[in-house]
C-alpha cells in the first residue's frame, strides 16, 4: 500500500522534468561562472534544499497528527498549540539570524536539522506511548521546540546562496526556493497520510525524524558557505552592502534593517503572506475533513496538487522576475497578491462550490511564488551577504507572526463539532483573508521599482515607485 500510494509523485516527476526543460531552453544570463563551479554549485544546494524540504515535512506533520487525533484535539486546541509554535518560531528570528550571519549557513542547517529530528522524535514518543497528560500543554512545549530549530533553516539556506548566486540570477534560486517549499509540503501532508494509513500515527514524527538524521550527515559532507570553501573563487554578488566594511553589533545591523524603507514593506507585506498561507493550506485540511468532503480529488491529493502550484508559482515568479522586470522583486508580487485577492473574494461566494479546491490551489500557487520572492529572493538583494541571516531574520519572523496571528484568531472563529459540519458555518474565513490580501497588495504595489543597484545616494521615497540603490539601503 505505502509503494502503491507514492506512484501520485509521477505527477510531481513529470512536472519537474518540464520546469527543467523550459528553464534550460530560457536565455542563459552569463556572469562568467565555470561548468565545474555550476555543478558544484548544484551539489552544495541540491541536499541544503532537501534538507530544507524535510524541515518542512517535520513541520506540517501536526496538520496531519491533528486529524489523526480526531477528537483528542479539537480546532480550538490545534490552533493553541500551533499559534504558540509559530510565535516561537517567529521571535526565534531575533536570536537566529543574527547567530547565522556570525557563524554561517552551514552550521545552522546542521543545528536546525538536529534539533528539529530531536523534537520530532519526543512528539513521536508521545504519540506512541498514549500520552494522559494536559496534551495541548505538551505538545505546545515540544511543538515551539521543534520551531525554534526549524527557524534556522530558512536563515541557514538563503545565507549560503547569497554567496553562491549573484542578483541577476536569484530570481531563478527564488523559483527553485519556491519548488523545495513545494516539496516540503507535497512531503508534510501527502507522506503524512500515507504513513498514518500505512503505519501508525507516531510514525508521522518518527520518519522526518530518521530523514532528517541522514540529510544531515549528507549536509555536513556536501554543504559550503562559500565557493572559496568548494575550492573556487568567491565573487561580488551584486547585491545592497548595508552594514559591509564596517563592525557593526547586532543591534545596529537590526537598526539599519528596520530603518530600510523596502525590508521593512516586504517585512509587512510577509506578515500577510503568513497569515493567508497557512489560512489555505492547513484550514482547507481542516474544513474538508469536518465538512465530509475529505474524500473528493482535491483534499485527497492536496500534497500533491499544492506541491505543482507551488512549483509553477515559484517558477513563474522568479523567471518573470529575472527575465521581464530586470530582477525586480515588486511587480511579480503585485501581480500574485491581485490574485489573492481576486480569489479570496471568489471564495466567499463559494464554500459549497466543488471547484472551492481549485480555487484554493491556484490561490496557494500564487502565495508560494510571493514568499519564494521576498523572503527568498528579496531578503538577499536588500540584505546583502554580510547581513542577509538578519534580514531574513527580519523578514521570516514577520510571516510567521502573521501565522501565529491566523492561528489564534482563526481558532478563536472557527466552528467546532456539529457546526463545523455546515459549509455556511466557516463564511468568516475566506471573508478574513480579503483586507490581508487587499493589504499585502498595495504594499507590493509600493515596491514596484526597488531594486538594489547602484546609484545616487538620496533617500528613497515609498509614497510612489521608486528604485532602490546599494548607497540607499546603507543610509537607510
Amino acid at each position: 500500500m505505502f509503494l502503491d500510494s507514492l506512484k501520485q509523485a509521477y505527477p510531481i516527476l513529470i512536472l519537474l522534468l518540464a520546469v527543467w526543460i523550459v528553464l534550460s531552453r530560457l536565455p542563459k544570463v552569463e556572469l562568467g561562472h565555470t561548468a565545474e563551479f555550476k555543478r558544484r554549485r548544484l551539489w552544495n544546494w541540491l541536499p541544503l534544499g532537501l534538507t530544507y524540504a524535510f524541515l518542512y515535512m517535520g513541520r506540517y506533520n501536526l496538520t496531519v497528527s491533528k486529524n489523526a487525533f480526531g477528537d483528542l484535539m479539537s480546532n480550538a486546541d490545534f490552533g493553541k498549540i500551533f499559534g504558540v509554535g509559530t510565535i516561537v518560531y517567529g521571535f526565534a528570528f531575533v536570536i537566529n539570524g543574527p547567530l547565522t550571519d556570525k557563524m554561517g549557513g552551514r552550521k545552522a542547517i546542521l543545528v536546525s536539522a538536529i534539533g528539529a529530528s530531536i523534537a520530532n522524535f519526543l512528539m513521536g514518543l508521545v504519540t506512541y506511548f498514549g500520552w494522559t497528560g494536559n496534551l495541548v500543554l505538551t505538545f505546545s512545549v515540544l511543538y515551539a521546540l521543534n520551531m525554534y530549530f526549524q527557524s534556522f533553516g530558512a536563515v541557514a539556506i538563503v545565507k549560503v546562496n547569497s554567496s553562491w548566486f549573484h542578483v541577476r540570477e536569484r530570481g531563478t534560486f527564488g523559483g527553485i526556493f519556491g519548488i523545495l517549499i513545494s516539496l516540503g509540503l507535497y512531503f508534510a501532508y501527502d507522506w503524512g497520510a500515507i504513513i498514518t494509513k500505512s503505519f501508525s500515527l507516531p510514525w508521522v514524527f518518527f520518519v522526518p525524524t530518521l530523514i532528517l538524521i541522514c540529510f544531515f550527515m549528507i549536509a555536513f559532507a556536501l554543504v559550503r558557505d562559500h565557493p572559496s570553501e568548494a575550492g573556487f573563487q568567491d565573487f561580488d554578488p551584486g547585491d545592497a552592502k548595508v552594514g559591509e566594511g564596517k563592525s557593526l553589533t547586532v543591534v545596529q545591523v537590526a537598526k539599519l534593517m528596520f530603518a530600510n524603507p523596502v525590508i521593512l514593506t516586504i517585512s509587512l507585506i510577509e506578515f500577510c503572506s503568513g497569515f493567508l498561507r497557512n489560512a489555505i493550506m492547513q484550514l482547507y485540511v481542516h474544513f474538508s475533513k469536518q465538512t465530509g468532503i475529505s474524500q473528493t480529488f482535491v483534499p485527497k491529493n492536496w500534497g500533491l496538487l499544492l506541491c505543482c502550484a507551488g512549483i509553477l508559482g515559484g517558477v513563474f515568479a522568479g523567471t518573470v522576475s529575472d527575465k521581464f522586470f530586470q530582477s525586480r522583486r515588486g511587480p511579480v508580487s503585485a501581480v500574485l497578491y491581485g490574485i489573492m485577492l481576486v480569489g479570496g473574494v471568489f471564495a466567499s461566494f463559494m464554500l459549497t462550490s466543488e471547484h472551492l479546491g481549485f480555487l484554493f490551489v491556484t490561490m496557494s500557487m500564487a502565495i508560494i511564488g510571493v514568499h519564494g520572492m521576498l523572503s527568498g529572493t528579496a531578503s538577499m538583494d536588500f540584505g546583502g551577504k554580510k547581513n542577509v541571516g538578519t534580514a531574513v531574520g527580519l523578514i521570516d519572523g514577520m510571516v510567521y507572526l502573521g501565522t501565529a496571528a491566523q492561528s489564534v484568531f482563526y481558532g478563536a472563529i472557527l466552528p467546532n463539532g456539529d457546526a463545523a459540519k455546515d459549509p455556511a458555518n466557516w463564511q468568516a474565513w475566506p471573508v478574513a483573508m480579503i483586507p490581508m490580501a487587499l493589504i499585502g497588495f498595495l504594499l507590493a504595489l509600493r515596491l514596484w521599482n526597488a531594486h538594489p543597484s547602484k546609484g545616487r545616494d538620496t533617500k528613497p521615497d515609498l509614497k510612489v515607485p521608486v528604485t532602490l540603490t546599494a548607497e540607499q539601503a546603507n543610509q537607510g
